[in-house]
């Protein structure tokens, strides 16, 4: 059925409020529970990691080439994991420091680095009147929310299909109080989609006015991809060298989505320059991260081979869950105006764009019939979607069948909504 709703007379769009008023009531007669708030891996996801607590025992060789894991020492990673993280950001291993298990943990310690001590000699940003960072939105809610507990003035900037909007950023990093941007450049989050190789190669060339800007260029979905064939992403510090090279970059990841939440391990790439500059800050804040966690991650995943099998079988459990998710979209909101939605190919959201001013109203109303979605607004800086309409879908966690009814329920509620609020235009 198609839900034209804007070609709807008075008394027919009328009547399909009412019909939808009951299903939605009908509905929370059903006693639903589902929360879709955040993007976890499922439990059949993390099972296929189990064989990684079986890589070291009592009687394992607890050094990595020469490098003892079983002891202080070796503060930047030992080689294995080094080279893993290098393989899977596609940089070169000697601009990687591991350390820990979570790149959002990195990235908090880089921007108190450049808060307190400065970034490279230059003044550190909290003796600054004003320090401003640049946040292509919709985007990631935990980088928002760290600028802004450091009292940094988030700028959203508009995306499009292929990444952030290049001319606006060219003409905002000529402020010297902009030392920022935040960016997932695979498979967005939460638009799923992957940066060109013209945006890639425009920030590459950026000018910035503040010597110590930085992209914080969060790879965090390198390879996440759902099927075969994925996205391709420029490799940013090959396209900063072809551009003439400056320090420009902090690359993270880390392997959470690949094998435990929360307990993998993560890295930060960056120029020779700017790592030597970071690591004077790591070695106060540590003697070293842990090593035995690096050892299994670098003997269960030796090489990107290994890795790319083991995102395969990850794929595997997650693509069904993605088309689920389209294919009920395609169907449940087929031609109500207003309302699009990603279809990407691989990462770990879909993006829902309703009419303005929908976005919190469904997310209220899909909370009665009980399930939650992640906040509206959550996508934009402050919280604030300034056209209320932009939503995330989160499918990894539920069961396929828990999240079939889900986007039943989505779409009921998304009817609801953009009928009342076609009929209030009326008025």
């Amino acid at each position: 059925m198609a839900w034209d709703f804007a070609s709807m007379g008075t008394a027919e769009l009328d009547a399909a409020i009412k019909g939808l008023e009951a299903e939605v009531e009908g509905l929370k007669a059903k006693g639903i529970s589902l929360d879709m708030a955040r993007g976890k891996p499922s439990t059949g996801q993390v099972d296929l990691s189990r064989p990684l607590l079986d890589v070291l025992n009592a009687d394992s060789n607890l050094t990595d080439e020469g490098a003892d894991a079983a002891n202080y020492g070796v503060p930047w990673g030992i080689p294995g994991a080094k080279r893993l993280m290098a393989d899977i950001m596609g940089c070169p291993e000697d601009q990687v420091v591991v350390a820990g298990a979570s790149s959002l943990n990195i990235q908090f310690d880089c921007l108190v680095h450049a808060w307190v001590r400065g970034i490279r000699g230059e003044a550190p940003w909290g003796s600054l009147a004003r320090v401003a960072f640049l946040c292509p939105s919709p985007g990631y809610d935990r980088h928002f929310a760290m600028t802004e507990h450091f009292g940094i003035e988030n700028i959203p900037v508009p995306m499009d299909d292929d990444g952030p909007r290049m001319d606006v950023i060219e003409e905002l990093v000529k402020d010297p109080a902009v030392k920022g941007m935040w960016a997932v450049p695979k498979y967005q989050n939460p638009t799923g989609i992957t940066f060109s190789d013209d945006v890639v190669r425009r920030i590459a060339r950026l000018e910035p006015a503040a010597p110590d800007f930085r992209v914080f260029w969060d790879n965090a979905y390198a390879v996440h991809d759902l099927y075969e064939e994925g996205d391709e992403l420029l490799e940013i510090f090959g396209a900063i060298e072809d551009e003439g090279g400056r320090d420009l970059v902090f690359e993270f990841a880390s392997t959470s989505k690949i094998t435990f939440p929360g307990a993998g391990i993560a890295a930060v790439a960056a120029s020779p320059a700017d790592l030597s500059d970071l690591e004077e800050t790591f070695a106060i804040e540590r003697v070293c991260s842990d090593k035995m966690n690096m050892l299994r991650h670098a003997r269960y995943l030796p090489d990107l081979a290994a890795v790319r099998a083991h995102m395969a079988r990850e794929a595997e459990v997650l693509r069904p869950r993605f088309e689920v998710v389209v294919e009920k979209l395609e169907e449940g909101l087929a031609g109500v105006e207003g309302c699009s939605w990603g279809n990407p190919r691989g990462g770990y959201f879909v993006s829902f764009r309703g009419p303005d001013g929908s976005a919190k109203a469904i997310v209220a109303l899909c909370r009665e019939v009980g399930v939650t979605l992640t906040p509206a607004g959550a996508t934009w800086p402050g919280g604030a979607d300034p056209r209320d309409r932009d939503l995330r879908i989160a499918p990894s966690y539920p069961t396929l069948e828990e999240l079939s009814q889900a986007i039943d329920v989505f779409c009921a509620c998304a009817r609801l909504v953009c009928a009342r609020l076609a009929r209030e235009g009326r008025r």
